[in-house]
């Protein structure tokens, strides 16, 4: 059977009869099973995906399908999906049931989506290469040698392998568009507040945004559309309205791009990523358009920035999961808990992993009494700067381009083993092109730009002005 790489040849087939969803799902589910070693799905939905294919081929003789039938997605494993497990690759949610379901996903749902199954993910969606759940590492299919990216890596690798068509995933500093960039396909982060939060585990909530993973820019900004909306659940979210993404087109008129200049200047850059964004330059320069480069003279302030202000939200977000109202309790016999505080101390050390409990610890630093403001605070400065800095960008500029990610998929445990490997910032580099977006709440999208010498993909980022996604997804499709 013809392994899909896009809704439209699905729809196709499935209106030509040389197809069935049930079908589809079985072709997924012997795919799944085939590629378990690459650790993709923390569970799969195999009954309930049969169910729901064989309900959505009635609608589709009947004429009563919804716009997604035939769309067959795997979700991140940080949103809820009610009578489904829930863990957020962590183990301090074990055997927690979702009592709910998330508002992005119950959209789809409205829509005929079959959901197959959901996917590993960094605990707490914690983390740029996937190692640090407690279902071990997703392994990269391009290279299983390589990490995927994070935290989204499970939904990147489940749509480069061909597991599920589509994956929605989480990016709170680009947890959608690096794993996209290191895994050949496409990841959207939307505006903040252009999708609900309601149903997603929070990590970061003055920066978290669910997004699409496809393999094309034309099926991420279909289930952006339908996923995008004001909530009653959700007081951030925005009540502006929803355009017709999916049918974006490019304005009849030149644009403007500014390209970040460190991206292929900088020699923290590998020099295949740089080759790779010149072309793209190139390309964009002979179809018209006027592109220059521009500095961001706070760019080393971002990661910073970041990281204070999330985890401080972090440490404020996870104070709930204290071993008392649902999910892991200690129960260790050796060192009993013999008070409400040791219980908090012994479940939250035993369910937590390592990354997760550092942050934890970093964002408590930061809030506390003597250090709020000169970190805490600081940084909301900064943040504020950073982002009149690039509004002043975009009064010039309509879009801004920069590589996804420093590097290519780095091996396994490359920045996270051994004494001389052991250094977080190593890996927190990763995200230095992505954390802007999040910083700031504007859209970015990542888009395959090809692959480095062995094979390894290679994303380039685009940037655009707050609920810009239709001219963003309509620049990406162009290029």
């Amino acid at each position: 059977m013809t392994l899909y790489r896009n809704f439209s040849t699905v729809q196709a087939d499935l209106h030509n009869g040389s197809l069935t969803c049930q079908q589809l799902v079985e072709q997924y589910l012997v795919r799944i099973d085939e590629n378990s070693h690459l650790n993709v799905f923390t569970e799969v939905y195999a009954s309930e995906a049969r169910q729901q294919a064989e309900a959505v081929d009635q609608k589709l003789a009947a004429g009563t399908a919804g716009r997604l039938a035939g769309m067959v997605i795997g979700i991140k494993d940080v949103l809820s999906y009610t009578g489904h497990g829930v863990r957020a690759g962590s183990k301090i949610l074990e055997n927690f049931t979702a009592q709910f379901t998330a508002t992005a996903v119950q959209r789809l749902l409205d829509e005929d989506v079959i959901i197959i199954g959901r996917q590993n993910c960094d605990e707490f969606a914690m983390g740029s290469s996937n190692e640090n759940s407690s279902f071990g590492p997703v392994l990269n299919a391009a290279d299983t040698s390589r990490v995927p990216g994070g935290s989204s890596g499970g939904s990147a690798v489940a749509v480069q392998a061909g597991l599920c068509l589509a994956s929605i995933g989480s990016d709170t500093g680009g947890s959608v568009r690096q794993p996209a960039a290191f895994c050949g396909v496409v990841g959207l982060k939307p505006t903040y507040g252009r999708i609900s939060r309601w149903g997603l585990i929070a990590y970061a909530s003055s920066f978290d945004c669910i997004g699409p993973i496809a393999n094309t820019v034309e099926d991420a900004a279909l289930l952006l559309e339908i996923m995008a909306g004001p909530d009653a659940f959700d007081s951030t979210v925005s009540s502006q309205p929803v355009s017709a993404y999916s049918r974006a087109t490019l304005p009849d008129r030149p644009l403007r791009i500014a390209y970040l200049r460190d991206g292929i200047e900088s020699s923290g850059v590998d020099q295949s990523i740089r080759e790779a964004t010149r072309t793209k330059i190139d390309a964009l320069r002979q179809a018209g358009h006027t592109v220059e480069p521009v500095d961001i003279s706070l760019i080393k302030y971002l990661l910073p920035t970041y990281y204070i202000l999330t985890t401080a939200e972090a440490s404020s977000n996870l104070s709930r999961f204290d071993g008392v109202r649902y999910g892991y309790r200690s129960l260790s016999n050796d060192t009993p808990a013999l008070d409400l505080l040791s219980l908090y101390k012994k479940s939250r050390t035993e369910g937590f992993g390592a990354e997760v409990r550092k942050r934890i610890l970093l964002g408590t630093f930061a809030l506390s009494a003597s250090y709020y403001d000169a970190y805490y605070t600081k940084a909301q400065q900064v943040r504020r700067l950073i982002r009149q800095e690039t509004e002043q960008l975009f009064e010039q500029y309509d879009f801004l381009l920069s590589p996804t990610t420093p590097t290519p998929a780095f091996r396994l445990g490359e920045k996270t083993g051994g004494s001389a490997n052991d250094d977080p910032l190593q890996m927190y580099l990763a995200d230095i092109f992505t954390v802007q977006a999040n910083v700031i709440g504007y859209p970015a999208i990542s888009i395959p730009a090809g692959a480095d010498a062995n094979g390894l993909p290679i994303g380039i980022q685009l940037m655009a002005p707050p609920f810009a996604e239709e001219a963003l997804v309509a620049l990406a499709k162009s290029m």
